[in-house]
């Protein structure tokens, strides 16, 4: 054991004086930002006023918009006639077609009218006195011979008993409403109804074997036309999922940030290099770009898209228009900066023999500041394509339009996850090429 005397303590702390006599902010420095966290954390917490939020919000709908993403249903209607008989109808664009005969609901010999929501374990039966609730392992009567339907014996907690109806929570299965006249129920189904051919179609409803054999071989269903092309045709003119207005909208989305971006990178190539300090020595040349970028940046690019609606009216050009603004600032910034962060010593060796300036910046400059250029705006690329759908949405043109569309009506969940699912793929794959070209043009290994 090493004994250390007064002297070489004195000694030590002269020679590491950062280790023995550390200041205020070092000694609790980490301690303050811990409290301060804490306290802004309360603040954060006391502003919002998160634990009512969190209270009254409604959770329950989470699931509900979650489950219309992948599912559909389809809503009968039981009108019980004034003879006793009970009619049945479906919604005028009902997934099933104009004239539906679905196995699911059974007429029985006397009269009532079984429907089975989901197997055995939840079904109604409705006849011209009462309807038969099974769910939940019980089965619940519900009397609709007098004024108002009336529950038969304890009312479950899945069941709502209101003034001239009664409603029962099948869970994801569906629901059912039952007033005196009337039993509405409403049937979920797991996957996306009528996706490639809608109820209008030659090949609605047909089994997939049926539909190849009828495009490969079968006679043809319009003599004027092949039963591929009617297939596509009837794909493409799907009035359900409009696939072709969703894919030439897509593709409006990516012209206008491909556009958008291009001219903003073409723009902002020339007027970095008279923004940078050590290329153009113009201080006040400097700044004028400088704050011109800073302002084309700080307006978001959802305010210039509305600026340009105003100006041309709804369409990709407006769009496009608002990509090139916000890319002008932030790639000439980006391009200057990286600029002025080059090494000088090629640049001042190729200026040493003689050449000229642009043979200077040819040689000296671009091979240092190709990287970046390429690295920003590829990267800028690929963010503007999710930029593009936001800036759709009011009314820049382009998939983000049709995406609000959708998500205003409050029913075509499982649309919105379509357009969803395709703006994700697009995504993916550009991400994918602006990775692989980004290595490509830079020489360097992806892997």
């Amino acid at each position: 054991m090493t004994v250390i005397d007064a002297n070489r303590m004195q000694e030590i702390e002269a020679r590491y004086p950062e280790y023995f006599h550390r200041s205020f902010r070092q000694r609790f420095g980490g301690l303050m930002i811990l409290i301060a966290t804490l306290l802004y954390g309360l603040y954060a917490v006391w502003f919002f006023d998160l634990p009512k939020l969190l209270a009254e919000a409604h959770w329950e709908r989470v699931g509900i918009y979650l489950s219309q993403w992948v599912s559909y249903d389809v809503q009968p209607d039981f009108r019980i006639q004034d003879d006793g008989s009970i009619e049945v109808r479906y919604p005028r664009f009902s997934p099933l077609g104009d004239n539906p005969h679905p196995d699911w609901v059974v007429n029985n010999p006397d009269g009532s009218i079984t429907v089975s929501v989901s197997g055995t374990s939840r079904s109604i039966t409705v006849s011209k006195s009462e309807t038969i609730v099974t769910a939940h392992g019980v089965s619940v009567p519900v009397n609709v011979s007098s004024g108002a339907p009336e529950v038969v014996g304890p009312v479950p907690s899945w069941m709502t008993v209101y003034d001239d109806n009664v409603l029962a929570d099948l869970g994801f299965a569906g629901d059912v409403s039952i007033s005196v006249d009337r039993v509405k129920v409403r049937k979920r189904f797991l996957g996306w109804a009528n996706f490639l051919f809608d109820t209008q179609s030659s090949f609605f409803d047909k089994p997939v074997g049926d539909v190849l054999g009828l495009i490969v071989s079968g006679p043809r269903i319009k003599p004027d036309q092949s039963n591929l092309s009617l297939a596509f045709d009837d794909i493409w003119n799907n009035s359900e999922w409009q696939h072709g207005d969703v894919w030439t909208k897509l593709f409006q989305t990516i012209v206008m940030a491909f556009l958008g971006t291009l001219l903003g990178a073409l723009a902002a190539f020339p007027l970095a290099f008279l923004a940078a300090r050590n290329i153009t020595p113009n201080r006040l040349l400097n700044q004028i770009l400088k704050r011109f970028f800073d302002f084309l940046r700080s307006v978001d690019m959802l305010i210039w898209a509305l600026f340009l609606t105003r100006a041309f009216g709804p369409g990709p050009l407006a769009g496009s228009g608002a990509i090139f603004l916000t890319e002008t600032g932030t790639l000439g910034k980006l391009y200057s900066e990286g600029l002025e962060n080059i090494d000088n010593k090629p640049r001042e060796g190729i200026k040493s023999t003689g050449a000229q300036t642009l043979l200077v910046h040819r040689y000296g400059i671009m091979p240092q500041i190709v990287p970046v250029i390429v690295s920003q705006t590829l990267y800028q690329w690929e963010s503007n394509v999710r930029g593009a759908t936001i800036i759709g949405a009011v009314g820049a043109g382009g998939i983000g339009l049709k995406l609000w569309e959708a998500m205003r009506t409050n029913a075509n969940w499982e649309n919105v996850a379509y357009m969803v699912i395709l703006i994700l793929i697009v995504v993916f794959l550009f991400d994918a090429a602006s990775n692989a070209l980004r290595h490509r043009l830079m020489g360097t290994n992806s892997h």
